[in-house]
């Protein structure tokens, strides 16, 4: 049992035994004691003395005393206003960190029969451009996320919805016809989702030269967009898309499967993976049967033109379309489909989208929706709003073709880790093959970590040489540190340390603190799972890493001569070690072994 649960059972006993009142142990949570007060642990009893009719400070003392007497674990207190702070038993610490070391599994909880099944949904790509950085986001959120989920004891269920259809699949299509010359990624050495990239962005670009010639003749703005031969072109081609025309599905089916590919080598690079993939194309279908049965139980409204609405003012909002009056889809129609298969497929019990802040709105709309239309899930989707990811440049834009490509991100990231690993000696002594593997390691490591350790309600700046920094909050100082520590235990096997028994060993200050933030590792990964913060594990492995370098730094290990005292070192070294990469491993980074 972690020594907060010891804590909060002896407090419960207390407040009964004293005041005769009946308290669940879970509703009493201890905190760390601030740093400029003496004790481990602090308890609010704010709360007892209200019932007990006593003054703060008061009760503090009883229960404190109650504690030295009854609790083997409490040594001293000392109350401060409401506030009771509790000194642990210094040996007691080793109870906890045997137990660390006892546990295979060491903060994270399996999933039972009865557990909720939590799907996620990221990436959402369109089959017009390659991944960027903006996707890079999303991906290691949603990732993550799931990873998260599933240590705090749910099933999960990853799943990804490609948007394959509509006028900006078209106009990559048309570009492709028009000014490639048949080219594929076979014959110009490119990943698919590139060429088809780079299509997009040429549709864009000979689509403002028609529209600049337009105006030049006399055309307002709106009528040269709206009168380009292009734009004209990919409506049609959209059109013949729609009524199933096979020249134009065939063209579709192939441009679209060299994007598949592509994503998939970006997919793997980054170590993430799907369960279940949906496609636009195939649920959007489901969302117009859907909605007009929503129609015809009297759920939904249809104008005089033909069009389908939600009237939504009852819940403070407006109206909302949901089929326009030629019967075509919109956005959330399509989503309304891809929930219904997901349902099908699935036990939902909550459903968790990961989409951008700019998003905020259409979710709100689709939960009322699908409760209404009778998704037990509906009014309780989640929708993980995350904030933007721009460069210190300013932003990016598909069309203009100046998004950050991801894999050029990843690969850029790789060689930079490899530069500055050479540079400071890192990679000395190893094998071309052994510093390849560490710089893939590092430089996605510190991609990834990057990313996530910002609060990602939040927008921020990625700064691709600030972290690879092997100093301060990044990536690659939390796996400098994961190699050294497995350094020290390396040579403690080669030289025969035996462990010795430290149960009587009473730690230091610096060993109690490790000691302490450890056992805080399952609580924080719950807290993640709560909050849905990625953040909250990144940030806590680096406080983590900072108070083992402190150590470190302070005490020998391998050359102590008490061995008891050698293998409490040696214990927490080990349980540091084993946490980083549970850690670092929810967040999808992988930690090396030598560096």
């Amino acid at each position: 049992m972690s020594i907060d649960k010891v804590i909060s059972a002896a407090v419960a006993k207390a407040v009964k035994e004293l005041y005769g009142i009946e308290i669940d142990a879970s509703a009493i949570v201890p905190q760390a004691t601030r740093k400029e007060v003496e004790g481990n642990l602090t308890i609010i009893v704010f709360p007892f003395a209200k019932t007990a009719h006593k003054a703060p400070e008061a009760v503090g003392n009883e229960i404190g005393q109650w504690l030295v007497d009854n609790e083997p674990a409490v040594s001293a207190f000392n109350t401060i206003k409401g506030f009771l702070n509790l000194t642990i038993t210094p040996t007691y610490w080793n109870n906890v960190l045997k137990a660390i070391e006892d546990d295979a599994n060491y903060g994270i909880t399996a999933p039972g029969a009865d557990s909720p099944l939590v799907m996620v949904e990221y990436s959402s790509p369109n089959t017009n451009k390659p991944l960027h950085l903006g996707h890079l986001r999303n991906i290691l959120l949603g990732s993550s996320l799931s990873n998260i989920l599933a240590a705090c004891g749910n099933k999960v269920v990853k799943t990804n919805i490609v948007n394959d259809r509509g006028i900006h699949i078209c106009k990559s299509m048309l570009a492709w016809q028009k000014f490639f010359d048949g080219a594929t990624p076979e014959s110009c050495g490119k990943k698919g989702d590139h060429l088809v990239g780079d299509c997009y962005v040429a549709f864009d670009r000979h689509y403002k030269e028609e529209v600049k010639e337009l105006m030049d003749k006399g055309m307002s703005e709106d009528e040269a967009k709206a009168s380009a031969p292009l734009m004209l072109e990919a409506r049609e081609m959209l059109r013949r898309w729609e009524e199933g025309d096979p020249e134009v599905r065939a063209l579709w089916e192939k441009m679209n499967n060299w994007v598949y590919d592509g994503f998939d080598v970006s997919y793997r690079r980054m170590g993430v993976g799907f369960d279940k993939i949906y496609y636009e194309s195939k649920t959007y279908l489901d969302g117009k049967a859907k909605v007009l049965e929503g129609l015809e139980k009297g759920l939904l409204i249809k104008k005089e033109d033909g069009s389908v609405w939600a009237d939504l003012s009852d819940a403070g909002l407006d109206q909302k379309l949901l089929l326009r009056s030629d019967g075509t889809s919109v956005y959330m129609t399509q989503d309304i489909g891809t929930a219904k298969q997901r349902f099908d497929d699935y036990p939902i019990d909550r459903m968790i989208y990961v989409v951008g802040n700019e998003q905020n709105y259409h979710f709100q709309v689709l939960s009322i929706l699908l409760d209404r239309l009778g998704f037990k899930w509906g009014k309780d989707l989640v929708h993980f709003s995350y904030g933007m990811v721009e460069l210190p440049e300013g932003k990016m834009k598909s069309r203009e073709g100046t998004v950050v490509d991801a894999d050029d991100l990843m690969e850029d990231m790789v060689s930079t880790a490899r530069e500055v690993s050479e540079s400071l000696g890192k990679l000395d002594g190893m094998t071309d093959e052994e510093k390849a593997e560490i710089a893939e390691t590092v430089g996605l490591g510190a991609l990834k970590y990057f990313l996530l350790k910002v609060d990602p309600r939040k927008n921020m700046t990625f700064n691709p040489r600030e972290s690879i920094d092997f100093n301060g909050n990044t990536g690659p100082f939390i796996q400098y540190t994961y190699a050294r520590i497995r350094s020290v235990l390396r040579r403690a096997a080669e030289a025969g340390l035996d462990k010795a028994d430290y149960s009587t060993v009473e730690p230091n200050e610096k060993e109690i603190a490790l000691i302490q933030t450890l056992g805080d590792f399952p609580a924080t990964v719950a807290e993640a799972g709560l909050s849905y913060s990625p953040a909250l594990i990144a940030n806590y492995t680096y406080d983590l890493v900072k108070q083992y370098n402190q150590f470190y730094h302070d005490y020998s290990i391998l050359r102590e001569e008490d061995a008891s005292v050698r293998s409490l070192r040696l214990a927490i070294s080990d349980a540091t070690a084993r946490t980083i990469k549970t850690a670092m491993g929810l967040l999808g980074i992988n930690v090396p072994e030598r560096m």
